[in-house]
């Protein structure tokens, strides 16, 4: 059963998710991919202002395919989050509050999730033609250079997702396999 939650994320709605929840999200989330995970921890560094605020949002590893005509936007599937783990921590420090992608985190997030209360969460991969009907507007806020990979904020309504790590250290990857081995 799936539970609706809205974007972005307060305290309560994230200590309330535990690992293996399904979710259905409706609200504001942000688009960002390598390069835009690189501008924006350089422009944090520089003390520069950031194109989006970062507290309790939600940012979604995803760099969509050009939109059709009358679409809102074009396939919208995860990417590969572990390309994104070498700058998530500073994001998490100011505030970030879910990330959404898809595969396994390090054990440095994983553990960075836990101490700065944020939660991991899985989209469906393979689905991306799926995924976009869920987005109502899209819109670039920063690094249009970036082409796909820029910056964008979406709205979606009732994205499917499910808790991959949540802030209580759970891992629904990790209690999946050690269900396969009680099982073999």
């Amino acid at each position: 059963m799936s539970r609706t939650v809205r974007a972005p994320l307060d305290e309560e709605t994230v200590r309330s998710l535990r690992a293996g929840d399904q979710i259905a999200m409706t609200g504001r989330i942000y688009t960002a991919r390598d390069a835009a995970h690189k501008r924006l921890v350089e422009a944090m560094e520089r003390g520069e202002d950031l194109p989006m605020p970062l507290a309790g949002q939600v940012i979604y590893y995803v760099g969509p395919a050009p939109a059709k005509p009358g679409a809102v936007i074009g396939p919208a599937g995860p990417t590969t989050s572990g390309r994104m783990d070498p700058y998530t921590l500073p994001l998490l420090e100011r505030g970030v509050a879910g990330l959404i992608g898809k595969g396994n985190r390090s054990e440095e997030v994983k553990a960075a999730l836990v101490r700065h209360g944020a939660v991991y969460f899985g989209a469906i991969a393979g689905a991306s033609a799926l995924l976009a009907r869920q987005i109502r507007s899209s819109r670039v806020i920063a690094y249009p250079d970036l082409l796909s990979e820029a910056v964008r904020e979406l709205e979606v309504e009732a994205f499917p997702l499910f808790v991959v790590n949540d802030c209580h250290g759970g891992d629904a990857y990790q209690a999946a396999r050690e269900a396969y081995r009680r099982v073999g």
